[in-house]
Formats: structure tokens, sequence, C-alpha cells
């Protein structure tokens, strides 16, 4: 199915055309009743009924609204313009809303890349623009996006991983704004054969289920903490050699291996340490070469 326009005329121009034809009927009787003309009558009689076809076939659309026209099954057009039209007679006029609507999907549980369960619901934005496909090519469009919303958000939730930290790496929770133009994206392909256009998506609800909130928080801790034990191991590393450098090359003084590696030893226990340091003055001498 494809959509396409159906036949219409401005309704109030139909309907001072209508009015004309009635009184044109109107006429014709009167004259043939006084002429005994039974050919006169005839004709009155028929532009009566031609009126009363058109008279019938008179249709509302509201702003934002769309009507499908169907002759006897056969599909027409469609009529998006709003006011007062006159379209085919003896056809069945479809009411459709072409207005921005919201669907809010379920909680679903689903498992994320790395197999935890996590909650998750998205808010879909979306608005029909092809009322044939619609209305012809689906049974009813909005069970057809409330379907197929959350079965795009299983699909998406089950790409990414929860929580991560690797900078690099995609997630749930880190990443919303990228998560939800995929699911934008491979929604639309869902939904493009029902003839609706999708807007928006956003997820507007994300937490590792309930069992096992405790133990991924205990996790998230734990790595966390880990992160920031491997990020100061590298800066105080960096800043040794750094010291090294500078008391060699500024002070022109050069250090034994075992008085290097002392040094070392010093200046990695107070950057690293979480506790205040106490100062030992060594007073031992310092070999030059």
């Amino acid at each position: 199915m494809k959509e396409k326009n159906a036949f219409h005329i401005n309704g109030y121009i139909g309907l001072v055309g209508l009015i004309l034809i009635l009184l044109a009927g109107l006429w014709c009787v009167a004259t043939g009743d006084t002429q005994d003309s039974f050919g006169m009558i005839i004709v009155g009689i028929l532009l009566w009924i031609i009126a009363a076809l058109f008279l019938s076939s008179l249709t509302i659309v509201g702003p934002n609204n769309a009507k499908a026209v169907l002759f006897f099954g056969k599909y027409l057009g469609t009529i998006k313009e709003n006011g007062l039209f006159i379209t085919t007679p003896l056809t069945r006029k479809i009411p459709i809303s072409l207005k921005v609507r919201n669907f809010n999907s379920s909680l679903l549980k689903v498992n994320d890349a790395d197999g935890n369960p996590v909650e998750i619901s998205a808010v879909v934005v979306f608005k029909v623009v092809d009322t044939a496909k619609a209305l012809f090519d689906v049974d009813y469009y909005l069970d057809f996006v409330e379907i197929q919303s959350e079965t795009a958000i299983r699909h998406i939730a089950t790409q990414y991983s929860y929580d991560t930290f690797n900078e690099d790496d995609l997630t749930l929770r880190g990443n919303t704004a990228e998560v939800s133009e995929e699911l934008a994206r491979e929604l639309q392909e869902r939904l493009a054969m029902a003839g609706v256009e999708v807007i928006e998506t956003r997820l507007n609800h994300l937490a590792y289920a309930t069992e096992i909130a405790n133990a991924m928080l205990q996790r998230q801790q734990a790595r966390a903490i880990l992160s920031a034990r491997q990020t100061i191991v590298e800066g105080a590393v960096t800043m040794t050699q750094m010291a090294l450098e500078q008391i060699e090359n500024g002070q022109d003084i050069h250090f034994t291996d075992d008085r290097k590696v002392q040094l070392i030893n010093n200046l990695l226990v107070s950057i690293i340490t979480d506790k205040g340091t106490q100062p030992v003055i060594n007073t031992g001498d310092l070999s030059e070469k």
C-alpha cells in the first residue's frame, strides 16, 4: 500500500453547487407537472438523487487528522487537508490521527552484554506519516508500535554493558544519548512498514535488577577503587621519574643504584599512601661520580 491523494473539493463550494442542483431539480419537476412532461420530472428526480449522493459524501477533517477514503473496499486515497470537503459518493471515510504521540514502554527486565539482569524502559515519540500503510499494512498500528518498541529495546539492551570503566566502550549508563540514537534508528527500520516516523527515543529508566543490585554496587565500588589506584600508581611513577631527572640534571647529582632504588621507594610510598607520611631525615652520604 502507498498513500495517495483522494478526490475532494471544497465543501462550501460544493454545497453551493448542490443547492443549485436541487433547485434545478425542483424547477424540472415543477415544469413537468405544469406541462405534463414525464421526461422533465424524471430529470428533476435524477438531479435530486445526484445531489443526495454528493451530500452523503460530505466529510469534515480536523487539524492534524486525515481520512482514508474507501469505495466498496477499494482504497481511493487520503484527505489530509483540514476543513469541509465533498468526495466520491458511497464511500467509507476512515479517520486517523496525524498528531505526535508518546509511547511509554513497560519496565522490561533483560540481560546486558555481560549477562547481568537490568531493568530498562524508554519513551518513544512518533507520528503517522503514511496513512495507507498504517491502516492497511498492519492490523492495528498502535499495537504494532508497542510490540516493536519493546522488542527493539530488548535487542539494544543486549548489545551494551550496563557500565564499564573502559572509556572507549559504549555503555547503557554512560552513553544514554548514543544508545537512544541507536534505538531510534533500529525502531525506525521496524516501524517503516507501518507508515510511522520515529521522532525521538529516550531511556527513562535504567537500573540493575533488584536481586543483584547490592552485589553489583559492591562490584562497582571495587572496580572504581581499582581504577583509581591504577591512576594513582601511573601518576606516582611519572612524578618519581620527573623528580629524579630534575634532581640529577638540575643539581648535577648522580645517585648510585642502591640510593636510587631507596629514593624511588620512598617517593612512591609517599605519593601512593592514603595516610600522611612522617618525614625521616637521612644523614647518610651521597656518593657522587
